[in-house]
């Protein structure tokens, strides 16, 4: 396929017009949302979220490969993936059709700005490094502008952990493209990482969330903390799981995320005197898109999945075409 500006723009103009679908084409999800619990249409956010009060995690020490406690890869069984695609992680579930937007804040280059991510789990599944995986499409805003739309590919082994096995990222500037620096499980010496675990205990070790080091992706997650309560404007939630993420070249620098039991992420926090971007969300709006709605979606994934057949043609080029189920 010969990519063009126009259709550089096309992909473009359909991610933006993306981001609305959630209000017309589905319905309101509330799974696990306590009674008395906040409505889950959208409201205003505060001028700036918080997030509930915690100890801040300390330094990470970085992982000794020989330490016996902790690696800088995970021993991925690629024997132990016979429904890949069913993810039913109790804290990280990726049902076809779903839809999450997040609403904060964060800093960029000294400002404050507002941020809007828009998660959609696709109909579409991809071969990575020969497991299949589910493609989740992700659009992130600054202040209203597009700058990164995002395939993620996830996968469930037989033990109920859900592994990143790769990212394919965009970013864009003044509405044109960039770079994509991607990472794909099996290539470029890109290892896939468990992005949750099947039972998550604050006893376990910090464990790698995958390794590409060719765009220096080397996130670490820990559980940080089980049993919370949050609420979002989305909905209030108790019995949630915090996973501190950190990267190994910035041990003093951590994001919290906040999942809700059936429900997924529903908060991001921040933590540490190195953390630059100090980006806070809230769960705004949970959706289950209508076919009309995932329709759009999965067209403007497959758009952005053609682009990078462009963009990489030694790398991205040699994986199979994502599909629907």
């Amino acid at each position: 396929m010969t990519w063009t500006a126009g259709a550089t723009l096309c992909l473009l103009a359909l991610a933006g017009c993306t981001a609305g679908v959630p209000a017309p084409t589905g319905s309101v999800l509330s799974a696990t949302a306590t009674p008395g619990s906040r409505p889950s249409a959208p409201v205003s956010i505060a001028p700036e979220p918080t997030t509930p009060a915690s100890i801040a995690p300390s330094p990470s020490a970085t992982p000794d490969p020989q330490s016996g406690e902790e690696s800088l890869t995970e021993a991925f069984d690629y024997g132990n993936f016979s429904n890949s695609i069913a993810i039913d992680n109790r804290w990280l579930p990726f049902v076809p059709g779903t839809q999450r937007v997040l609403e904060g804040f964060a800093t960029v280059d000294g400002e404050r700005i507002k941020r809007r991510v828009v998660i959609t789990t696709t109909d579409l599944t991809k071969v990575i490094d020969g497991i299949r995986t589910v493609v989740n499409y992700e659009l992130d805003y600054n202040d209203g502008d597009l700058i990164e739309a995002e395939l993620a590919f996830y996968a469930q082994d037989d033990d109920a952990a859900v592994w990143l096995v790769g990212e394919y990222p965009e970013e864009y500037e003044d509405g044109k493209f960039v770079e994509a620096p991607f990472w794909i499980a099996g290539s470029e010496d890109a290892k896939a990482g468990i992005m949750m675990q099947s039972e998550p205990s604050v006893a376990t070790r910090s464990y790698s969330e995958g390794w590409g080091p060719k765009v220096g992706w080397t996130d670490r997650g820990r559980v940080f903390e089980t049993g919370s309560e949050t609420c979002v404007p989305a909905a209030c939630y108790k019995s949630v799981l915090v996973i501190d993420e950190f990267n190994r070249d910035e041990p003093d620098a951590h994001q919290l995320k906040y999942y809700a039991d059936g429900v997924g992420n529903v908060r991001v926090g921040w933590a540490g005197a190195r953390e630059e971007e100090q980006e806070v969300l809230e769960l705004v709006k949970l959706v289950r898109l209508n076919a009309d709605g995932l329709a759009k979606v999965r067209a403007a994934a497959l758009a952005l999945e053609h682009h990078a057949y462009v963009v990489s043609k030694d790398v991205y080029a040699l994986t199979e075409p994502a599909r629907p189920r």
